[in-house]
């Protein structure tokens, strides 16, 4: 009958548009380096790319940056400047080096306090000395700073960790697993939130940027330390040699990996420029947003804070 072609043709119609819809998500793209690949071809490449290097990860950065990453890893810590009981949030950072960057940072705001509270007695008794340590046990476990290191890659996160246990860093790390676009914790819960070297490797940086907003405490503040533009063209010419030049054949040479680094040159090129990225991240929600470049810009800090 005239009703049941109806409903045939509606079926059919309706299966071609299901079936359209699902090709089209299918076929979603992004970018892995410079090549063109569906969204969760990129996600598993990516994490292939971070297990193969987590035994050599920091023995190539040492090499790649000829040890100015150290630096610039420094340099975002002055930036953070942490108090005693700051919570933070590492992403990306299975290997830990923000994280324990941070506890030394603490520690030692914690050992000056003590040594000028000493200095204000003029002539100590034993009394005193020890009822300022008292004090200080007492401040020590109130303002106790903790830092929760977030990686998808359990490689990563396993290298971190025997990294932790061999300098001796047992107490405020703890270790999870999650994706930075989807992470496992509540709404308003860390002070700080850094990502070094990692939101480049994401498919989504906004979804990345907007559960940052979403885990930070109000007046919790966001930080990124990642490649970005050279300024100086001279220098952009020499560093463009020098990474597709020498990085590959490092990779090659210390890691027996020269795909996997090519790839992480490829992605730097990718990344967006300063000012681009400092609007995504006040697409985000985030006020006072503000970059500094290090090293004539081949890395900037981002940072900006939530309402």
């Amino acid at each position: 009958t005239g009703e049941e072609e109806r409903r045939v043709v509606a079926a059919a119609a309706a299966a071609a548009a299901a079936g359209n819809y699902c090709t089209d998500a299918k076929e979603k793209q992004t970018h892995f380096g410079f090549e063109t690949v569906s969204e969760s071809e990129k996600a598993e490449r990516v994490y292939k790319v971070f297990e193969n290097v987590a035994k050599r990860y920091d023995v190539m950065n040492d090499a790649m940056s000829l040890g100015i990453h150290r630096l610039w890893k420094d340099a975002l810590l002055y930036k953070m400047n942490p108090m005693p009981g700051t919570k933070l949030l590492d992403v990306a950072g299975g290997t830990g080096d923000i994280a324990f960057r941070f506890i030394d940072y603490v520690r030692s705001q914690q050992e000056r306090r003590s040594r000028q509270e000493m200095k204000s007695y003029q002539s100590p008794s034993w009394q005193d000395i020890s009822k300022l340590y008292q004090q200080q046990d007492d401040n020590d476990t109130h303002l106790r700073s903790k830092a929760v290191i977030c990686d998808i890659n359990k490689e990563m996160l396993k290298f971190g960790r025997q990294k932790a246990e061999q300098l001796n860093y047992t107490d405020g790390l703890s270790w999870v697993v999650g994706n930075a676009e989807e992470l496992p914790f509540d709404d308003d819960k860390f002070d700080v939130y850094t990502i070094a070297f990692g939101i480049r490797n994401v498919t989504h940086i906004d979804q990345v940027l907007q559960e940052a907003y979403r885990v930070l405490k109000p007046g919790g503040r966001f930080l990124c330390l990642e490649f970005s533009r050279v300024q100086n063209p001279i220098i952009s010419r020499l560093y463009d040699l020098y990474s597709f030049q020498v990085i590959p054949v490092l990779g090659e040479v210390i890691a027996a990996d020269w795909k996997s680094y090519q790839y992480l040159v490829e992605s730097i090129r990718r990344f967006p420029e300063q000012e681009e990225f400092r609007a995504m991240i006040e697409d985000a929600g985030f006020y006072k947003v503000e970059y500094s470049n290090l090293t004539s810009g081949i890395v900037a800090i981002h940072s900006g804070f939530k309402f």
